[in-house]
């Protein structure tokens, strides 16, 4: 057999839809629509990819001329993420509302006999687009608690992430990888586009209980409360290698790969840190401890907070248990005076 023979009898490995039905069995009320929301999410993501890839030859990229609800300013992909993502899940059926980054109010899709609620941020680090820098999409999946054939509630939506059935993210860099856990491990699926089809490359990632990076805006330094300014000098003085990329998926992935913790702390800017509870924070943290890792608010494990605000605020410090537990030990409890003041 010649050598380009030998390429052709290869296998090709497992599809995302393939392994999605091997686990449907997984799920504790599996009939499919989770496995049919997940395959709507992917799809929505291979979408996303070719926008992004050809998106300097289009003019996609720069700012679309508006700010979205949390003051920051929508990119054109961020919104044509956003459409795309929305109209997959409103296709799909399987959901009957939405929670994203974008949108102010929840999103009713009109499949009220949706089962599930799914909180996103389409186009995660948005800012980087201009400069080729890896984005994201982060989605977080949670199963309905008022009853099925009515519009989704508030209630529906700020649920704690302990109550997620699934959640996700695809990393767009130098190669589009789709990684999502239902509380049985986490996987890792690559693009690959000739084909059109994510397939399994990263099976039952574990994430390093220690490493030796630390991910943090440092630009920020001289507002960060004293503990963090003290373990980021600990991090220092163990000469760890400090990376920081500026978009949350990139640098949360390569910290769960190679070990490491990513903080984004309360500063005196941003009394409640600047990440999302609902569709950032929450969906990462059942990652990375799927994965064997932890993520805590600084006080306490961090899918144990309750909602009460669907863009809530949370500071994150995420990645290897054992540099989770050490951030945590330079970090003093706030006094319940402060605590109460901050959440009035």
């Amino acid at each position: 057999m010649d050598h380009n023979q030998d390429r052709l009898a290869l296998p090709v490995g497992t599809t995302l839809d393939r392994f999605i039905m091997r686990k449907q069995e997984d799920f504790p009320y599996a009939t499919g629509e989770l496995s049919q929301l997940l395959r709507d999410i992917a799809l929505a993501a291979k979408i996303v990819n070719r926008e992004i890839n050809r998106s300097g030859l289009i003019d996609i990229t720069g700012a679309y001329g508006q700010q979205n609800v949390q003051g920051e300013e929508q990119q054109k992909l961020d919104v044509i993420a956003n459409i795309r993502f929305i109209r997959a899940l409103r296709n799909g059926g399987e959901v009957c509302t939405v929670i994203s980054e974008e949108d102010e109010d929840m999103i009713q899709t009109g499949k009220n006999q949706g089962k599930y609620v799914v909180a996103i941020d389409p186009l995660d680090g948005s800012s980087n687009i201009d400069v080729n820098v890896s984005i994201g999409t982060i989605f977080s999946i949670y199963r309905r608690q008022s009853a099925i054939g009515q519009e989704g509630t508030q209630e529906d939506c700020l649920q704690k992430g302990v109550h997620q059935v699934a959640a996700g993210y695809v990393i767009y860099g130098s190669s589009t990888m789709l990684v999502y856990t239902t509380g049985n491990g986490v996987n890792g699926f690559t693009y690959e586009a000739s084909l059109g089809e994510f397939f399994l490359s990263h099976p039952n990632i574990t994430t390093p209980p220690s490493g030796n990076i630390y991910s943090i805006n440092e630009g920020s330094a001289n507002s960060f409360p004293e503990g963090v300014k003290q373990f980021v000098q600990y991090c220092k003085d163990e000469s760890f290698s400090a990376r920081y990329i500026g978009s949350l998926v990139a640098d949360f992935h390569r910290n769960l790969l190679k070990g490491g913790i990513y903080i984004y702390p309360a500063t005196a800017k941003n009394a409640n840190g600047k990440l999302r509870l609902m569709y950032e924070c929450n969906a990462l943290a059942f990652i990375v401890e799927q994965a064997g890792g932890k993520a805590s608010n600084g006080q306490k494990r961090l899918m144990e907070i309750e909602p009460t605000s669907l863009h809530q605020r949370c500071p994150l410090y995420i990645g290897s248990t054992e540099l989770v537990d050490k951030a945590e030990s330079f970090l003093s409890p706030e006094p319940a005076e402060a605590v109460a003041a901050r959440e009035a």
